[in-house]
């Protein structure tokens, strides 16, 4: 049975089809005899807990129990009853009574926990060296570190011993070693993923994030994780959409091409280039964006708040136990004993004018596509210079958590020299469902295997049907996907259905006098037009909201689609269309914004050449 695929969705088929869950345990034990890597687990489980706790799920019920009989790792720094939580720190070992709340969602939901993982000590390094127990393995290739902190759990789920692994990340903990290891690294929105059982490393920037072979089994883990914790300060709702089909037309942010920063490594380099192609095939509009700030932004992380922040996670153990520290460990935590509070309030100053200056140029974007990590690098050369090293791997990760963004790191295919590529995904807190819409596409589009296995990916789900009560709205202009005011759908968890056209029975007008250009869609009884059009979803609450906000002259009335369903969408009053513009020609808002683009180029290009400027 060693040859058993441990995706979710294969594994649930291979159950449904008479798959014993004794057979899939015993799959664990040879693919962990089999790896021989001791530095990939801290604890494992007893074969016959494992069983036990198996046979207690009962029969396969996917549907009271969404990960039955799943086996997954925990990073160890998590709590898992029965187990000891050591943080990679032998003298620090406690034995919990209870399972981190996160783990108990986890376990609610049918999954099995085969044991307690690997990491660079108090989740303190980007690495997976800085530990007293071995180095595990990086999955494909030796020679790499495996990445840290969260390095046994990455490891774990790409060598296929486990379906997904819990890891944290304050830095890049769970995107770095998914970057190496060529798999799905999740790091939600802080506090989606309750923290109430985790050893802290920044309180105020940790989240648990989630490993999997791919995009949608990391997705479906942190459905059933996410919740609000009364135990947990941090903790807060987020609105967890289901993956559905994403809008055709997304505005991505890449860094400006003078700001990328890659050290050296022209594979790296090439691949993130192919990777940016790959966005463009899938429909993607790419914006260069400066990225000096998110940098300086980035840079804050282990100056004055934070390393204190650390510093004070420990403390207590730290002073009676120092020399049981990782040197590198030590030396970093160390140095908060040279902060003071005034340290401290600076760089929180220096953060909130960071996030004030990069609001607008966060929100003028849906979402940023990144490199995961700069460069790979060799344990031998991390070894060699553990700081440096440690630090560049950081570059496209550090900001995100101090920014309150969430982010998925995500194989897009092998670099020129056969080592993993991939790219992360950035997007503002709880825009979650977003980059997971898009980083299955891109997924998909590599064709790569899962991980080390060499299984192939499976086919992707489809996509799920609308809850119960939601409403179809049909938006016609500025809150088309990709335009300026399309954040406020997803501020109220709207889902992109569809795009189409109305019935031949519409005109569209410019509107005059808006602060945000919008058009007017107006039904009329001859002369009109098929217009294009995106059908989005709403609960009943936030549809009313939606309503509410919305400014004269438009309001909502009833649409006729071109296959003949109606539909609530935007309208504008007839008082409304003094001095508008007919638009209607163009078929749709998109189309008349890009002309008029077009138009501005061509007017530039022609003042530069009466000017004499090359062009």
């Amino acid at each position: 049975m060693s040859d058993i695929h441990f995706d979710i969705a294969s594994l649930h088929a291979a159950y449904r089809g008479g798959l014993a869950v004794g057979d899939v345990i015993a799959a664990i034990y040879t693919r962990i005899e089999a790896a021989d890597d001791p530095g990939i687990f801290i604890h494992l489980a007893a074969r016959a807990d494992l069983l036990a706790r198996a046979a207690a799920l009962g029969s396969f019920d996917p549907v009271a129990k969404p990960l039955w009989g799943i086996p997954f790792a925990v990073k160890d720094n998590i709590d898992v009853a029965g187990m000891p939580t050591t943080a990679a720190c032998a003298e620090y070992t406690y034995w919990p009574d209870k399972d981190a709340t996160v783990v108990a969602r986890l376990k609610a939901a049918g999954a099995l926990v085969v044991g307690k993982t690997n990491l660079d000590q108090f989740a303190t390094g980007l690495v997976g060296v800085r530990t007293p127990w071995p180095i595990p393995r990086n999955a494909i290739d030796e020679a790499l570190v495996p990445g840290g902190s969260s390095s046994g759990s990455a490891v774990a789920t790409a060598r296929g011993t486990v379906s997904f692994a819990l890891g944290t990340d304050t830095a890049g903990s769970g995107r770095i070693p998914a970057g190496l290891n060529n798999i799905v690294g999740l790091k939600p929105t802080v506090g989606a993923l309750s923290t109430a059982g985790v050893v802290p490393a920044c309180r105020t920037l940790d989240c648990v994030s989630v490993f999997a072979q791919t995009v949608d089994d990391a997705y479906g883990v942190f459905s059933v994780a996410a919740a609000r914790d009364a135990a947990d300060p941090y903790s807060r709702d987020i609105a967890v959409q289901p993956l559905a089909t994403r809008q055709p037309v997304l505005t991505v942010g890449v860094p400006a091409k003078a700001d990328l920063k890659f050290f050296g490594d022209m594979a790296m380099q090439t691949g993130f280039e192919a990777s940016l192609a790959m966005l463009s095939r899938l429909g993607c509009r790419l914006v260069e964006i400066p990225f000096g700030d998110f940098y300086a932004t980035a840079n804050l992380l282990y100056e004055g708040a934070w390393v204190a922040e650390r510093y004070a996670a420990i403390r207590d153990f730290m002073e009676a136990n120092e020399a049981a520290l990782h040197p590198v460990t030590r030396k970093i935590i160390g140095g908060a004993r040279n902060l003071s509070a005034v340290d401290a309030f600076r760089g929180l100053y220096a953060l909130q004018a960071y996030k004030a200056k990069l609001a607008p140029v966060i929100a003028s974007v849906d979402l940023f596509c990144v490199p995961t990590a700069p460069t790979h690098y060799s344990t031998a050369a991390v070894l060699a210079d553990p700081v440096e090293t440690n630090s560049r791997l950081g570059t496209y990760t550090n900001f995100v958590n101090l920014l309150d963004m969430c982010g998925i790191a995500v194989p897009t295919g092998k670099r020129s020299d056969g080592l993993p590529m991939s790219v992360t995904l950035l997007a503002p807190a709880s825009r979650d469902a977003l980059t997971a819409m898009l980083a299955r596409d891109l997924h998909a589009a590599s064709g790569l295997p899962l991980g080390a296995t060499g299984w192939p990916q499976p086919s992707l789900q489809p996509a799920q049907p609308a809850r119960d009560g939601m409403i179809d709205l049909v938006v016609v202009g500025a809150h088309l996907s990709g335009m300026p005011l399309n954040g406020q759908l997803y501020q109220l968890g709207a889902q992109f259905l569809r795009a189409t056209r109305t019935a031949a029975a519409y005109k569209l007008y410019a509107l005059a006098g808006q602060l945000v250009p919008k058009p007017g869609l107006i039904r009329v009884a001859d002369g009109g037009m098929r217009i294009d059009v995106e059908v989005w979803r709403l609960g009943p609450e936030a549809f009313g909201r939606f309503v509410a906000a919305i400014p004269p002259p438009l309001g909502i009335g009833t649409i006729e689609l071109d296959d003949g369903t109606p539909a609530k969408g935007f309208l504008v009053e007839t008082a409304g269309l003094v001095g508008a513009s007919d638009i209607s020609s163009f078929g749709g808002w998109r189309r008349f914004v890009a002309r008029g683009k077009d138009m501005a180029d061509q007017s530039e290009k022609r003042q530069n050449w009466s000017a004499g400027v090359p062009i």
